[in-house]
């Protein structure tokens, strides 16, 4: 009701646009808001993933966004620390209450370095508005693909820049990345930090204060984690999967991008572009029939 009654001002000061933008993205959905949703149930139904850094409201009931705890087996998560600025304290051990009485093992690791979590162990994992915030998201990528199975699904969402704080800055290069990954560039990297003073829009960060209340908070970004190292859009996510050999189901562009992978099950290159041929076609079959 408060957003309601800042519309007219904010009308006048930023325009129509901006404030259908942060009004629209804030309200519940009624029915599940991904495209395809009927595919992504079949990808996820009756099986055993993880989180990183969860859980996230996108994938409960409530929120409907895409809607998967309901759905799935079992899920573990894991947490950069034992204390964080979105879940407060958290117990590593069988403390995961990812939705009503359905709990799964918190594990309490870097994103980069989750060598405590059984290799090969899961059938998916989800990661949502998660990699931005990750100094070396190649490093993590190949970590978080340790721990999923042959034909495992990757399902990531990242922040679309024209929708939050990061609107006035400009996508991140993959050479950028790469060189971070071949740097081994470790979480505590503040290379970006002058870009994020200049560039991030308060306007749209209420929660980080004023300037210097912000600048404060990134300096500890060691502690916090909340800046945006990076920052991504769809072409750029194409060409990570693409490097780290992922096969693209789907892909799905709104005020937040969603990218679901599967790790391919062949060595063989021929074999692996006639399995990435099969789901191809698999896919595009159920998108466009929607035989379920």
């Amino acid at each position: 009701m408060n957003r309601l009654k800042r519309l007219p001002a904010v009308l006048k000061e930023k325009g129509i646009k901006y404030a259908l933008r942060k009004v629209l993205i804030q309200q519940p959905y009624t029915t599940p808001v991904v495209p395809n949703y009927t595919l992504v149930r079949r990808l996820f139904k009756g099986q055993a993933g993880i989180e990183i850094g969860g859980p996230s409201g996108l994938f409960g009931k409530k929120n409907n966004y895409l809607p998967l705890y309901t759905i799935v087996k079992s899920l573990d998560n894991c947490n950069f620390s034992a204390s964080t600025i979105w879940e407060g304290s958290i117990n590593s051990g069988q403390t995961f209450n990812y939705h009503e009485n359905k709990t799964g093992i918190q594990f309490i690791a870097e994103a980069t370095l989750v060598s405590d979590i059984p290799k090969k162990n899961y059938r998916f994992l989800l990661s949502s508005n998660c990699l931005e915030h990750v100094a070396n998201p190649l490093k993590a990528l190949n970590e978080w693909l340790s721990v999923v199975d042959s034909g495992g699904i990757l399902l990531l969402i990242l922040p679309n820049k024209d929708y939050c704080f990061d609107r006035k800055r400009p996508v991140t290069r993959f050479s950028h990345l790469l060189e971070d990954f071949k740097n081994d560039v470790q979480e505590d990297d503040l290379t970006h930090l002058d870009e994020i003073l200049s560039l991030h829009d308060l306007s749209m960060d209420l929660q980080a204060g004023n300037f210097e209340q912000f600048k404060a908070r990134s300096l500890k970004n060691f502690e916090n984690r909340a800046l945006h190292h990076h920052v991504f859009d769809m072409p750029l996510l194409k060409e990570i999967m693409e490097y780290l050999k992922l096969d693209v189901l789907m892909t799905n562009e709104a005020y937040m991008h969603i990218i679901i992978t599967r790790k391919r099950i062949f060595k063989s290159a021929l074999l692996a572009r006639l399995h990435s041929s099969w789901r191809k076609f698999y896919c595009y079959w159920y998108r466009t029939v929607g035989l379920y």
